[in-house]
């Protein structure tokens, strides 16, 4: 296909699904780049943020406030990005792509900068100086990644095309995070220390600049032509009242709300989980999030195999299902002795192999939480006639933001009101983290197992009443 710059009057909407060869495979990859750096940022929030508000100084409760309030205004600011982002379907560049390309230095900048470690010793001055810039890094991330979510719905109505770009989103992604758990394994050298964050800052944050900006450039030739979004006419009331009324929708959030926020709490506890209650090495810790990320990407694979055919909430169940058992293993996993290696003696080894494999299986399970929401979501935007898919992404991530904001909040609440306390200095070592009140230990593990499980199952029992799929409606013409 021939692409050239359609006029501002004249725009020329084309299905992706026509592309061959050279135009599809690029059209994949640069989806695919889309989520590494994203990604990689989310993820190091996600697991390690809430840990390095707590090596800072802040008390639990109020690195869970500083973190729950930053991801509250990344929900606030979505419904906004997601209507002005539609409101630039008339731009030559396409109706996303200007927002990721001048967002992506800016992002890379803020991203990096979560990690710095305020010189000033005031607890409330640090509180605010951290909160500010998550505010900045959040708003800068949703004018990337939101225009990006939205892309998938634009670019195609077949569904399987629409399957295998998200699969290649979230393959990126789930990469990007192995990279990221890497890097975070390596520079950060001490979970304890606060200044050790920063280095594996500074380095994601280029990814994140330059991936981004990789990712504009190789979707520019498709989202020249893809479908553009009609102009949402009405009150903010009647624009609330068709998000509202969309069952499949609604549907499709409560799935994605259940499973994400189970992922997060899994995400954010970790690196407490691992050596307070289970007692395994620092270094250890850090790096044994590498085999769920491997089996995160090679269930995200086996699932959109599974997908094509058994279809997509067959694979919901069996993937949430693992999900489930693998949230069951953690309540029983035994901790090593922390007087020998983590392979030192024969305890130790099957206590480390048998968390190996609660690992692979949560990871694999996990992988549904990447791929379905999203693979769903287009149908559930083919519902409403004029289809804006900026601001049905826009008010599925709000939601999810506002309940992950809430859910790592209530966590920081959780370790205080449990006792957990922080050794407090730079040179804290890991066998000072084990030295934990009994009801610690429980509160991390319930955390880790218990509540996961309800949420994913709160997740497949929602779905039970989807709708078989309608046939899609035809693209809009000029």
């Amino acid at each position: 296909m021939t692409v050239g710059t359609p006029s501002l009057q004249d725009p020329v909407c084309e299905d992706a699904a026509r592309l061959r060869g050279w135009p599809r495979l690029r059209l994949l990859s640069a989806y695919g780049l889309g989520d590494v750096g994203t990604g990689m940022g989310a993820a190091l929030i996600g697991f390690f943020l809430l840990r390095f508000y707590v090596a800072a100084g802040l008390p639990p409760w109020l690195a869970g406030l500083a973190y729950g309030i930053g991801r509250l205004w990344d929900a606030i600011n979505d419904p906004i990005i997601g209507w002005l982002s539609d409101k630039t379907s008339r731009h030559p560049w396409g109706p996303r792509i200007p927002w990721m390309f001048w967002s992506a230095l800016p992002l890379g900048a803020a991203m990096a900068a979560m990690w710095w470690l305020p010189p000033w010793p005031d607890l409330w001055i640090k509180f605010w100086i951290f909160l500010a810039i998550s505010v900045l890094a959040n708003s800068l991330y949703t004018c990337v990644n939101l225009p990006y979510s939205a892309l998938a719905s634009e670019l195609s109505s077949d569904v399987h095309l629409r399957t295998r770009l998200n699969t290649a989103r979230f393959t990126g992604s789930i990469l990007a995070t192995l990279t990221g758990a890497l890097l975070a394994g390596v520079l950060v050298t001490n979970l304890c220390d606060p200044t050790t964050y920063w280095p594996a800052g500074q380095v994601s944050g280029l990814i994140i600049a330059v991936t981004t900006l990789s990712c504009s450039w190789g979707l520019l030739p498709t989202a020249r032509r893809c479908r553009r979004p009609e102009s949402a006419r009405g009150t903010t009331r009647k624009l609330l009242r068709r998000v509202g009324t969309n069952q499949r929708f609604l549907m499709v959030l409560g799935l994605y709300l259940a499973l994400w926020c189970g992922l997060q709490l899994m995400q954010a506890v970790s690196l407490f989980f691992l050596p307070v209650v289970l007692q395994v090495p620092e270094g250890l810790s850090k790096l044994i999030l590498l085999p769920f990320m491997l089996s995160s990407l090679g269930g995200l694979w086996l699932w959109s195999a599974v997908s094509r055919r058994q279809g997509r909430l067959q694979t919901l169940r069996l993937g949430g299902s693992l999900w489930i058992v693998a949230c069951a293993l953690v309540m029983v996993l035994q901790p090593l002795d922390p007087s020998r290696g983590a392979f030192g003696s024969v305890g130790n080894g099957l206590s480390m192999i048998a968390l190996l494999v609660t690992i692979v299986l949560a990871g694999m399970g996990a992988a549904t939480a990447y791929l379905i929401p999203w693979s769903l979501l287009p149908d559930a935007i083919d519902e409403d006639p004029d289809k804006p898919a900026g601001q049905y992404s826009a008010w599925m991530v709000l939601a999810q933001k506002v309940c992950i904001s809430a859910v790592i909040a209530l966590l920081g609440v959780i370790l205080s009101a449990s006792g957990y306390t922080e050794a407090g200095n730079s040179g804290c070592q890991a066998r000072a983290l084990i030295t934990q009140p009994e009801s610690a230990v429980i509160a991390i593990r319930l955390c880790m197992g218990l509540i996961p499980a309800i949420l994913v199952a709160l997740g497949l029992l929602l779905m039970r009443r989807w709708p078989g799929r309608r046939q899609p409606q035809p693209l809009n013409q000029p």
